[in-house]
């Protein structure tokens, strides 16, 4: 039997006395303060590459890709249990101009860490840290937490959902993708689906498949604001890493191999298609181009490459293939 008077007191909350809070942004709308943010991505896609870049160039005090935003530099911790400090993180941040003074690791050759563990806010008070990095998800949930039970998970995020709340600190779990090659982008994370929803902002990182020294990250998920638009990168031999600004690609295409080349095709081919015989309204184009997972952005692309024209009939405008005007 339940002893009534162990039960916990009701308390209310009435939301004419809450607050209302300003989001602050380490990187708009990408990177939220005192939230949880997951970048995605398989293996060897570039995931942990970019976020070095973005580590290295938020240590200076640097603008972000696509972001003028002035800034401060601001120290970082850096937690991996997949690469090699010495050999692997150290020469990427080099090669991205890293103040390294700013980025720190806590120690672990003793006694491995876990995302509850009291190291990391011991860390982060004698810091500053603004951005606390975990790389991979799946090595700091704690050895005793099943990442496919749905509430060991859960209690985990918890504590450093308000961690991050409580220190208004970034941070950033990298994780892989699971093998379920159908699923939508939300359900591809590795482990239980409490990860995205615990996050504020899932961001996936994957290869262009007709271009596979092109990177994308796509927004997944956006809870605080619009979903920002995807950022290409190229990571080759040659080159090395080089930002590439904005890419029209959408995500779920990137998880499906899609390039921004059959994209293009596809959208010359459905206006050939289409206006083949007679005109239709714009607003019909871009009904249908919607329904086919084709941007407005790569639309006007093929309209322009085609030599579409556009003729006001009424209150609609009507789209013509060249032949069809002369």
């Amino acid at each position: 039997m339940t002893d009534e008077n162990n039960k916990p007191p009701l308390k209310l909350i009435t939301m004419s006395d809450i607050e209302v809070e300003e989001v602050e942004w380490l990187w708009y709308p990408y990177i939220p303060f005192g939230k949880v943010t997951i970048v995605h991505g398989d293996a060897g896609e570039g995931k942990t590459t970019m976020i070095l870049q973005l580590a290295a160039l938020l240590s200076k005090g640097e603008k972000l890709p696509c972001d003028d935003t002035e800034r401060e530099p601001v120290n970082i911790i850096y937690q991996t249990a997949e690469d090699g400090l010495g050999d692997t993180i150290k020469p990427r941040l080099l090669a991205g101009g890293a103040d390294c003074e700013r980025i720190k690791v806590i120690d672990e050759t003793e006694s491995s860490l876990s995302l509850i563990d009291e190291r990391i806010e011991k860390a982060i008070d004698e810091t500053n840290a603004k951005v606390i990095i975990f790389d991979p998800i799946q090595a700091y949930v704690g050895e005793k937490i099943d990442i496919n039970r749905a509430n060991e998970v859960r209690s985990v995020l918890s504590k450093l959902k308000d961690l991050a709340e409580r220190k208004k600190c970034a941070v950033i779990l990298i994780g892989h993708l699971n093998k379920n090659q159908g699923a939508k982008a939300g359900y591809r994370g590795l482990g239980s689906i409490d990860f995205s929803a615990a996050a504020r902002s899932v961001l996936l990182v994957g290869r262009v498949k007709d271009n596979p020294e092109i990177r994308v990250m796509c927004h997944a998920k956006s809870s605080l604001a619009p979903e920002g638009e995807s950022i290409a990168f190229e990571l080759s031999k040659e080159n090395g890493f080089r930002w590439m600004g904005h890419y029209d690609i959408d995500i779920e295409d990137l998880l499906c191999g899609i390039g921004k080349e059959k994209k293009s095709e596809m959208a010359e081919n459905l206006l050939k298609e289409m206006l083949s015989k007679s005109g239709y309204t714009q607003q019909e184009i871009m009904a249908k181009a919607k329904n086919l997972g084709i941007s407005e952005r790569v639309i006007y692309a093929a309209k322009n490459s085609l030599g579409v024209k556009s003729v006001k009939q009424g209150a609609s405008w009507y789209w013509y293939l060249p032949a069809e005007e002369e």
